[in-house]
């Protein structure tokens, strides 16, 4: 084996590797930050989209309880706020929830480091608060925080800013730094009274057997003839600039990847050219003797696809076990540099996960393989045009 075939296999070798890594990576981070998204954002939302009838979230509840997907259904009212405490000022997301029907629908209710929803009471003006959001105002449980409200007071001096303190009686870790640092939740009717909302809401949230089927779920849900005045929205909303982004990363490393592999397939091409010009003579006998053309191209057709194969071969057992322990390695040399990075303020979590899809490393052995046969075909054809007469005039 030539020393120019050994670098084709080493670099079909290292662009499978790569591809399969990075690919497993990308689906590790999809899988990953959609577990972390539904386990703090509601599968489905319905509400109205003109309440001046003053129906209640009971009358919604009315469309979704006879489904079979739907598990749990909670009322809510969302808005933003300003929240003050110890001349710290953030701005945050105000969400009035009913405690017995919310812990239902969300996960990260039930191991709350302090309180729980049941210790929001009506009337008293109790605040839950995101862990995040609670360290960076210096609140603690027990203490005041002020809620700042959009909407002002008009008196005789102006429009002055509607304060109102609420007692922190929890905090609440999601595991996603957006929302441990943005999340206040407090009673519906506490939230209905700070927002001057009366009997009105926001909307129901809804907890789905299968929350991949959202989206097909939601788009059946109303009725016809409710359209025009009911609203539905699955978790994919909120987030689908986001996921389409990393699809669209995803595909374009696979492209740039697949570049690699191409170009360490490709040298196979001139590897085998240079095998066809020493071996004229060989070829020529080999002819002479009553080999067919296609006999010859068959030859040098099965040492390309020999290389093509052991380097994709090298490449698939490299890449599944690089993804399947990546996270490690990486949190390894993370240990020994005293470095960090992956930083969940940026990418919702703070570890290198990976997902090796079966699926994709398929796709990656047949085009690796089917790169590596295409380079074989013009030095096999080569190969075959060899005259017998010529090759042995100087022999």
């Amino acid at each position: 084996m030539s020393f120019i075939t050994m670098i084709s296999i080493i670099g079909i070798a290292l662009g499978v590797t790569a591809l399969i890594t990075v690919l497993s990576v990308m689906n590790g981070f999809q899988k990953e930050i959609r577990g972390q998204l539904l386990n703090v954002a509601p599968h489905a939302e319905i509400g109205y989209y003109d309440n001046s009838n003053g129906l209640g979230w009971q009358n919604l509840r009315e469309i979704v309880k006879d489904k079979k997907e739907v598990l749990a259904s909670a009322p809510y009212i969302s808005d933003q706020a300003l929240l003050a405490n110890a001349g710290e000022v953030r701005g945050v997301q105000i969400r009035g929830i009913l405690p017995s029907e919310e812990k239902n629908v969300v996960d990260y209710g039930k191991d709350m480091p302090a309180g729980s929803f049941d210790s929001l009471k009506p009337g008293n003006f109790d605040i839950i608060l995101g862990e995040g959001l609670a360290q960076a105002l210096g609140a603690e449980v027990g203490g005041k925080v002020t809620v700042i409200t959009p909407e002002g007071n008009v008196t005789p001096a102006g429009v002055v800013p509607r304060l109102k303190q609420f007692n922190v009686v929890g905090l609440v870790k999601t595991g996603v730094y957006e929302v441990d640092n943005s999340l206040a939740m407090t009673h519906i009717q506490d939230a209905q009274v700070l927002y001057r909302l009366g009997e009105n809401f926001g909307g129901l949230r809804l907890k789905l057997a299968d929350p991949q089927n959202a989206p097909s779920f939601t788009a059946n849900l109303i009725p016809p003839s409710k359209k025009y005045s009911i609203w539905v929205r699955d978790w994919t909303f909120n987030n689908r600039s986001y996921f389409e982004a990393v699809e669209l990363e995803k595909r374009m490393m696979f492209i740039i990847l697949t570049l690699i592999i191409a170009v360490a397939a490709f040298n196979l091409v001139s590897s085998l050219v240079m095998a066809v010009t020493e071996k004229q003579a060989d070829i020529a006998i080999l002819r002479t003797l009553g080999l067919a053309p296609s006999g010859v191209m068959k030859i040098f057709m099965v040492q390309g696809a020999f290389a093509g194969f052991f380097g994709t071969l090298i490449g698939v057992v490299c890449g599944v076990l690089l993804g399947w322990n990546v996270g490690k390695i990486v949190a390894f040399f993370e240990k020994i540099f005293g470095v960090h990075l992956i930083n969940s303020q940026i990418y919702f979590i703070d570890y290198l996960p990976s997902d090796v899809n079966m699926r994709d490393v398929a796709v990656i052995s047949c085009i690796s393989l089917g790169l590596a046969f295409l380079a074989t075909l013009y030095p096999s054809w080569r190969a075959a045009k060899t005259q017998p007469a010529e090759a042995l005039r100087y022999e």
